[in-house]
C-alpha cells in the first residue's frame, strides 16, 4: 500500500515504495497519519543537512535520520537469573576449518582443566570433527553441516553447556597459565558480575589492535565509537562496556536470562557489544581482568572468507543494528544514532532506515544508560588495594593521569578508583558503582564536590 508520499526523496520510485511499505508495517496505525504529515519536511531538512555537510548518500542519510525518530520499541519482560547447574567452567569454541588452530590451542586449554570443553564445528570441510574425536576424546563436538554466524554457533554451545559459567573462546586465542582461574576469581569480587574479560595480546611484532579494555569513546568524529584502551600497569577489574566474545567468561544464568547471544548480527561482529550493553542495563557489570591473558592470532578465520572491505561494511551495519535493537533511552539513542550516521559509509547508510524502522526490544534500565556509558568511556581505572582490614576505606579520586597509585595509597585502601580530571559524569558514575560494589565499606570521594542543588523559588 503506497501513495507516493516519499517519491522525490529517494533515488528510485521502488526505493520510495519500499520505505513507505516498511513504515506501514512497522508503525502503529495511530502514529501513521502523524508520520505522513511530518515525514516529507523532515526528509527534506535531513537531506539538505547531508548535502551541506558533504555526506555521501544524502538520500539514504535523510531517510535514516527520519527513521531513527520513528524507531519502534517493544517492551519485553526479562526473567531473572535462575540456574541449578553445578559450579564450573564450560568452554565453547566455534571453529570453521580451524583444525590447525585448534591443534595449537587445545593443549593450553586442557592444561587449565576446565569442567568441559566444547567445539562447535561450524561447517568445516577439513575433517575437524573426526580429528577431534580421535585425538581429543574428552572434547565434546557439536557439528553444523553448514556454516553458521558467530552468534548462532556459540548459542549451540551455550545451549549444551552443563556448568555454571560459560567461556566463549575463539579458536585463534592461545591462553596463558591461570587464565580460567583469574576470570572465575572476578566473580567472587564483583557483585552481580555478568562477564569477566581477558587481557588480549598479539604476537611479537604485530600491532596491538585489541587489549580487552573496551570503551565507548572517540578521539575524532570519524573514528569508530568503540575502541580498546591500553591498560595501565597495576590496573585490574576496571569496568568495561562489554567483554570480547572471543575470550570472556560469562555467568551462565545471567547469559541465558538475556536470551543468549542475539542472532540478528550476521555473520559476526558487535554481538558481544550488544550482550554487554544489555547486561549493564540490568545492573550486571563487565570487568577487565589483567591476570587472564590470551594471545590473539587476529582474524585467522574471518579473513579467509571475507575481504577487509566486506568486514568493514559488516561492522558498520551491525553497529547500527546494535543501536536500534539495544539502546533504550530516546535521548541516548538519538545522540548515538546521529553520530553513527554522520560517519557511516554509504554502504551502511543504505541499510540504516530499514534497521531503525525494524526497531528492537526495550527493557527498563536498572542503571541509567548515561551512567554506565560514563563509567566505561575510558576515563576510569580500578586498582586493587592492599589493605585487608574490614574497616579499611575505598578511595575514588580525580587524577591528572590514569597511572598506578603510590604504594602507600594502595596499602591504605581496599581499592583505589581513579578518574581522569574533568570527567565529572564519569566520577559520579564511578562513585555510585563503587558504593554498589562495597556496600559495607567507607567510600572516600577525593577532589570532588557534588553539584549544588538548584536554588528554591522564593515563596509567593
Amino acid at each position: 500500500m503506497t501513495d507516493g508520499t516519499f517519491t522525490g526523496f529517494f533515488p528510485t520510485a521502488a526505493t520510495a515504495a519500499r520505505v513507505q511499505s516498511i513504515c506501514y508495517t512497522q508503525l502503529q496505525r495511530a502514529h501513521l497519519c502523524v508520520f505522513l504529515r511530518l515525514a516529507r519536511p523532515a526528509l527534506a531538512a535531513a537531506h539538505a543537512a547531508a548535502v551541506k555537510r558533504g555526506i555521501q548518500g544524502g538520500f539514504w542519510y535523510a531517510a535514516a535520520r527520519v527513521a531513527g525518530r520513528l524507531r519502534p520499541q517493544a517492551r519485553r519482560a526479562i526473567a531473572g537469573p535462575v540456574d541449578a547447574r553445578p559450579s564450573g567452567v564450560s568452554v565453547v569454541i566455534p571453529s570453521r576449518n580451524g583444525k590447525h588452530l585448534l591443534s595449537a590451542q587445545l593443549p593450553g586449554i586442557a592444561r587449565e582443566a576446565p569442567a568441559e570443553i566444547m567445539v562447535v564445528d561450524n561447517g568445516s570441510d577439513d575433517g575437524t570433527a573426526g580429528w577431534l574425536r580421535a585425538e581429543w576424546p574428552q572434547v565434546r563436538v557439536e557439528v553444523s553441516a553448514t556454516p553458521l554466524s558467530f552468534a548462532r554457533a556459540v548459542n549451540r554451545g551455550i545451549a549444551g553447556a552443563r556448568y555454571s559459567h560459560v567461556c566463549l573462546l575463539n579458536n585463534d586465542m592461545l591462553i596463558e597459565p591461570g587464565f580460567f582461574q583469574a576470570l572465575a576469581g572476578a566473580f567472587c569480587l564483583v557483585p552481580d558480575l555478568f562477564c569477566a574479560t581477558a587481557q588480549i595480546r598479539f604476537p611479537e611484532g604485530v600491532r596491538r589492535e585489541e587489549t580487552g579494555k573496551a570503551v565507548m569513546a572517540q578521539d575524532r568524529p570519524e573514528d569508530f565509537p568503540i575502541r580498546c584502551d591500553e591498560p595501565v600497569p597495576g590496573e585490574d577489574l576496571s569496568y568495561v562496556l562489554y567483554g570480547s566474545g572471543g575470550c570472556s567468561l560469562y555467568d551462565g544464568a545471567r547469559l541465558r536470562a538475556l536470551g543468549n547471544v542475539d542472532e540478528a548480527y550476521e555473520p559476526a561482529y558487535v554481538e558481544d557489544l550488544d550482550l554487554g550493553y544489555r547486561a549493564w542495563q540490568r545492573g550486571w557489570p563487565t570487568v577487565y581482568v589483567a591476570g587472564a591473558v590470551a594471545e590473539h592470532r587476529h582474524r585467522a578465520t574471518t579473513l579467509r572468507y571475507y575481504t577487509d572491505e566486506q568486514l568493514t561494511r559488516i561492522l558498520e551495519i551491525n553497529y547500527l543494528k546494535f543501536l536500534a535493537r539495544a539502546v533504550a533511552g530516546p535521548r541516548v539513542f538519538r545522540r548515538l544514532w546521529r553520530q553513527a550516521l554522520d560517519r557511516a559509509p554509504e554502504s551502511a547508510l543504505r541499510a540504516a532506515a530499514g534497521i531503525a524502522l525494524r526497531g528492537g526490544r526495550t527493557a527498563g534500565a536498572e542503571i541509567p544508560e548515561e551512567e554506565f556509558l560514563a563509567l566505561t568511556n575510558g576515563a576510569v581505572a580500578v586498582f586493587p588495594g592492599r589493605a585487608n582490614a574490614a574497616d579499611a576505606p575505598v578511595l575514588v579520586a580525580f587524577a591528572e593521569r590514569l597511572e598506578q597509585p603510590p604504594a602507600d595509597t594502595l596499602a591504605a585502601h581496599r581499592e583505589v578508583v581513579l578518574v581522569r580530571r574533568g570527567a565529572a559524569d564519569s566520577f559520579r558514575a564511578a562513585l555510585r558503582q563503587t558504593q554498589r560494589k562495597w556496600p559495607k565499606s567507607r567510600v572516600i570521594a577525593a577532589g570532588y564536590q557534588s553539584p549544588s542543588p538548584p536554588p528554591r523559588a522564593p515563596a509567593s
